[in-house]
């Protein structure tokens, strides 16, 4: 568990236009309309592990304090669960709001160090780029290796019988036409970056 954060925030901690810029990413846009009444963070099963709640996410959002947000572990604790969402009595898509707000981590290199799911989400996207899908097993290796190669060490064993019964395999798999897929990729990356800027 993190400890709760219970410093007080000053004028010049802000990132002026950071809240914008996220309102302004579709589906995130009724974050100008969070009332704070906390339903969010009462609903989410994973919030007594969170350093902020989704509720200070939202409001730390919206008011521009770009490093405390991006630099949280709640943004990577969040489990898509939508329950947030689903009570939310204003219809904000908070669980858009945190993949938005992770995705800005990623791109930023701003998340905790040897935390496993930036790494994952990194792994994966590479992959699918360079190959054209993804081989669970070969992510599943780099995963351990970059976040905890000593867990790696302990999971050897179960990996080698999973290997001799054919249900795990470190060979990458590729698809025809990669370049393709690749481009179009490359393209869609670049107009979500134009649409941030």
């Amino acid at each position: 568990m993190f400890e709760i954060q219970r410093t007080i925030k000053y004028e010049a901690d802000r990132v002026p236009g950071f809240g914008r810029e996220v309102m302004g990413v579709p589906g995130c846009e009724k974050l100008k309309d969070c009332i704070q009444c906390g339903t969010c963070s009462g609903v989410c099963p994973l919030s007594i592990y969170m350093d902020y709640t989704p509720r200070q996410v939202m409001a730390l959002t919206r008011e521009d304090f770009k490093r405390e947000v991006l630099g949280s572990h709640t943004i990577w604790l969040c489990a898509s669960c939508y329950a947030c969402a689903v009570e939310c009595p204003r219809e904000i898509r908070i669980t858009d709001i945190m993949y938005e707000l992770k995705q800005r981590a990623i791109h930023e290199g701003v998340y905790p160090r040897r935390f496993p799911i930036p790494v994952l989400a990194q792994e994966f996207t590479k992959m699918v780029h360079d190959h054209g899908r993804v081989s669970e097993g070969l992510l599943v290796t780099k995963l351990f290796l970059k976040t905890n190669p000593l867990a790696a060490l302990g999971m050897a064993k179960l990996g080698m019988g999973l290997m001799k019964t054919g249900r795990f395999s470190v060979k990458q798999e590729n698809i025809k036409r990669r370049a393709e897929l690749a481009k179009i990729v490359e393209t869609v990356d670049q107009e979500n970056l134009k649409g941030k800027a």
